[in-house]
């Protein structure tokens, strides 16, 4: 059947999990013997256990046509600067505010990146000229502005409520008057932003025949399922007295975090005198950014930052780390892996007066996974130094930007001719779960699971059939 087809493209996902995201796509047109190559994000792989993945493409960068970039998390930035390095030098599309986000994102991957090869001895992945390339390929596309990438593929993207400058990404190709292929990205998707509306896809959208690569990172829950705990459990703590270290992403996290203190400054339920600290370089200049310049989204608010909060320096982060009056401390990194937060946990971990307070997805692997799963009283590692756990560890997904299963299964059901949904972006047995969901609560005429084992060739009616790839 695919040797009739005049234009096909073969999709799979270069990553098996939550992390390292990168779909790879080979259009096809087999009747002017043309073969176009695109990857839609280059995310780096955080889980330890795919580290290994971090140090190599399965393609040729330099044969790579065009990259999409859906929104600017390290799990889908990270490795652009090392596609870079390895002779990509195409346009990389993204969104006005991602262009802007993108360079601090990627010089602070940078440093986390060398320090890291330097305390392993291994070689840096990439390096700050690889960074300054990478920059200097982006190109913003405007929400709802259609960019044409070649005479038979255009892109258009769309928001979405994941993040600050987060897309949906429809890209549609097209051979002659042949039937358009159709392929909807949704990158790490949700449906509501705490600090700009969200409007919904366009009806033409809607109507298309359309295949879509859905993420799936809480497949296996639904929004009802999720218990708000965070305002009080910081109430509780603070009237105990004692220290709450809260982790958090640099950006989107960070300044929501942010934004609910100084609304519960604001209602009376945190005391104005109760000092709170924010921590983490990276996550104070994209605060910076949130603060003047909403990129002219609807409903942006710029008044969030709590009342007399303190910017942490290396001087301020000692008098912190040695201070025992009551506090509240706002620290990068939200798995708690990087950033100021192990420095912090290695002080108060042992401090049954404190709370840690996680506030996001901990995958696999990080600090933040083992401090939430183990007992209090053992032994927990933290930079290779050995400390016992007395701290109270709590964990809220109130927060998270990422739509639950409901929220998911009713946004593919906005689509009147859902020819297929390809799964990816979970770990691998939500994934399955959620495909299973799909195919029981839609009306999309096929569902598959991406990983790395397999492209999924599809023509405008869907899915034609897999295709096992040579690595795995």
């Amino acid at each position: 059947m695919g040797t009739k087809l005049k234009c096909y493209v073969d999709v799979m996902a270069l990553h098996n999990e939550v992390t390292g995201s990168c779909n790879f796509l080979v259009v096809k047109i087999p009747a002017v013997n043309e073969t176009f190559r695109i990857a839609v994000d280059c995310g780096l792989f955080q889980e330890k256990e795919n580290d290994e993945l971090n140090h190599h493409f399965p393609f040729d960068a330099e044969k790579i046509d065009c990259v999409l970039v859906t929104h600017n998390h390290v799990d889908h930035t990270g490795r652009l600067p090392l596609l870079v390095k390895k002779g990509y030098r195409g346009q990389i599309l993204c969104t006005p505010a991602t262009k802007t986000l993108m360079p601090l994102a990627l010089a602070d991957s940078c440093k986390v990146l060398k320090d890291t090869a330097k305390r392993n001895n291994k070689r840096q992945l990439y390096g700050e000229v690889d960074v300054q390339e990478t920059i200097a390929l982006l190109e913003e596309v405007d929400y709802g502005k259609t960019k044409k990438i070649n005479s038979y593929i255009k892109a258009t993207f769309f928001p979405n409520g994941h993040l600050l400058g987060a897309a949906l990404i429809l890209l549609q190709i097209q051979y002659e008057n042949e039937e358009p292929i159709n392929l909807l990205f949704t990158g790490d998707y949700n449906n509501s932003n705490m600090f700009f509306d969200v409007p919904e896809l366009p009806d033409w959208v809607k109507k298309l025949p359309v295949t879509i690569i859905q993420e799936s990172t809480y497949g296996n829950m639904n929004s009802d399922e999720i218990v708000p705990c965070f305002k009080e459990n910081v109430t509780k703590k603070m009237a105990d007295g004692g220290t709450i270290i809260i982790p958090v992403f640099s950006l989107g996290r960070s300044q929501e975090v942010l934004k609910i203190l100084r609304d519960m400054q604001d209602s009376g339920e945190l005391d104005r005198s109760i000092p709170i600290y924010f921590d983490g370089k990276l996550a104070i200049k994209y605060t910076h950014i949130y603060l003047k310049d909403g990129f002219g989204l609807k409903g942006f608010s710029t008044d969030f930052l709590p009342h007399d909060v303190v910017y942490v320096d290396d001087d301020i982060r000692d008098k912190v780390l040695h201070s025992t009056e009551t506090k509240i401390i706002v620290t990068t990194s939200g798995a708690g892996t990087y950033g100021p937060a192990p420095l912090y946990f290695q002080k108060f971990v042992g401090d049954s007066k404190t709370l840690i307070h996680f506030t996001g997805f901990l995958f696999e692997g990080s600090l933040g996974r083992m401090l939430k799963e183990k007992p209090v009283g053992d032994f927990v590692k933290i930079s290779g130094m050995l400390f016992k756990k007395y701290a109270e560890v709590q964990y809220t997904s109130e927060f998270s930007a990422h739509a639950k299963a409901d929220e998911m299964i009713d946004f593919l059901n906005q689509f009147t001719d859902l020819k297929a949904v390809l799964v990816n972006h979970g770990e691998s047995d939500v994934k399955d779960l959620f495909a299973e969901k799909i195919v029981a609560e839609t009306q999309a005429k096929n569902v598959a699971v991406l990983d790395r084992s397999y492209f999924f060739r599809i023509s405008p009616w869907g899915i034609v059939r897999p295709l096992a790839t040579k690595f795995i």
